[in-house]
């Protein structure tokens, strides 16, 4: 048996590769939207892809089922309660897919979404499964939550009761010895606290996981359904594509990398384009073009332009030269196909009209403190979310977390300077970008936000 996890950071989303060694035979499941990794994993592996399943239709990410299909001629699996535009086997509880000596065994889990399934990998002549690929079901200390996919004819308060079923009925039956493989870490909006492990056992979860410990259904999805953020508009968009027979990456690519000189930029935007800037916070401040949004590729791109992103609007491209198809790949593994085509040239081609141009000043702890000492002292705005600024900010300053800036940025004074701060720089620098699109033009930047100021044992406040 070959078992391997593929973690992806960005999206803290996890895949898996399963093979039987004698028929050379291999499983992908919830695979990314680019599939080379697996198709390499194969050819290096002696395997043939046969099969892509998926634990349930994805809001967070577009899974790479279409691309293995077309590319392998996989079959594509999914729980027998889904219903989708493109061929697929429907997998209904209890029933075996075997690659020769491993079996993989369905288990319908509704819950996070009502198609949910969980998959147990075994050996078939052993007694008890070695695995279970637990999906959007159970996380390592969470469960899915039951709000992104309420438009479908269920209340959360109806998925969270599925989901308390699904964990006791299946899931907290399998032996403690089962090794727990989620399809989320830490970082994932798919559920509320998410551990940092990306494996773990049934014994463990059974002991610690706040979901699985004795309490009523009512208990249970009081719970679940409390204190829930609000999920990222694209969530609903990318659950909607995943049932849908849509272009392959490599054709939405094809279309998107098309190099645009400044004036074909410029008319782009004139058209209702948004420009994402996709280099570092320092090269972004340094200087960009007026009206474009940074979303650095170091930190978590992906999930960070489709929270802000608009959906329904064309996006152009700015990078380093090189790093074009990177910037483009990974909005494709959240959907957003919509790219019309990039900066020729990146950020040189900006030097022959500076009167586009704008620049950020950064603000160091030192400068910060004696800032703060002045009669017309910034406004410090923290845009981490609510949890993060309770536990510890910088002293009077105010709280609105990233995703809802464009909608209070009305609660923010025009006429006084503002410090964006955040934990490390990287929300702050967006943040920034997005009030210079709306107007505000005394706008600076905390350079290295929380985690620097209480490195240097500054003075913190806390709530509460």
């Amino acid at each position: 048996m070959i078992l391997e996890q593929h973690y992806l950071a960005c999206l803290a989303q996890a895949s898996y590769f399963i093979g039987d060694e004698r028929t050379k035979t291999a499983a992908i499941v919830d695979p990314r939207r680019d599939v080379e990794l697996y198709v390499e994993r194969a050819e290096q592996l002696g395997l043939e892809i046969r099969h892509v399943l998926l634990t349930h239709f994805h809001a967070d990410f577009l899974a790479g089922h279409i691309e293995l299909e077309q590319r392998t001629g996989a079959k594509i699996h999914l729980g027998a309660a889904a219903r989708a535009e493109y061929a697929f086997e429907p997998m209904r509880d209890g029933e075996h897919l075997d690659l020769g000596d491993v079996r993989l065994t369905f288990l319908a889990t509704p819950g996070h979404t009502p198609e949910s399934t969980c998959i147990l990998v075994a050996d078939r002549a052993a007694a008890k499964p070695h695995a279970v690929l637990t999906g959007d079901t159970l996380f390592i200390g969470d469960v899915g939550r039951p709000d992104l996919l309420t438009s479908v004819g269920h209340t959360a308060e109806e998925l969270a009761g599925m989901l308390y079923d699904s964990l006791r009925t299946k899931i907290l039956t399998l032996p403690d010895e089962t090794l727990v493989y989620p399809g989320h870490g830490a970082g994932s909006a798919c559920g509320k606290n998410i551990s940092s492990d990306t494996v773990s056992t049934i014994g463990v979860q059974r002991a610690t996981n706040y979901a699985l410990q004795p309490q009523t259904r009512e208990e249970f999805v009081r719970a679940l359904t409390a204190d829930l953020a609000p999920a990222p508009a694209y969530f609903a968009h990318d659950a909607q594509l995943n049932q849908r027979r849509r272009a392959t990456l490599e054709e939405s690519l094809a279309d998107a990398l098309q190099p645009l000189s400044l004036e074909e930029v410029l008319e782009h935007m004139r058209g209702g384009a948004q420009v994402l800037d996709v280099r570092d916070a320092d090269a972004f401040a340094a200087y960009h073009l007026t009206g474009s949004l940074s979303v650095g590729l170091g930190g978590k791109y992906a999930s960070w332009a489709g929270t802000l992103l608009d959906l329904e609007r064309p996006i152009v491209i700015l990078a380093d030269p090189g790093r074009e198809r990177e910037a483009m790949t990974r909005l494709g593994r959240i959907g957003f196909d919509h790219v019309v085509g990039f900066l020729e040239g990146g950020p040189d081609a900006l030097s022959a009209r500076p009167e586009l141009v704008r620049r950020l000043t950064r603000y160091s702890n030192e400068e910060v403190l004696s800032l703060l000492e002045q009669p017309s002292a910034p406004l410090i705005v923290d845009v981490r979310a609510p949890g993060e600024h309770t536990a510890g900010h910088l002293p009077h300053s105010i709280n609105i977390p990233l995703p809802e800036l464009r909608a209070r940025f009305e609660e923010l004074p025009p006429d006084r300077p503002l410090l964006l701060t955040c934990q490390g720089g990287y929300r702050s620098m967006i943040a920034a970008s997005i009030l210079y699109e709306l107007g505000f033009t005394r706008v600076s930047d905390h350079r290295g936000g929380f985690a620097a100021w209480q490195a240097a044992g500054l003075d913190v406040e806390l709530v509460g």
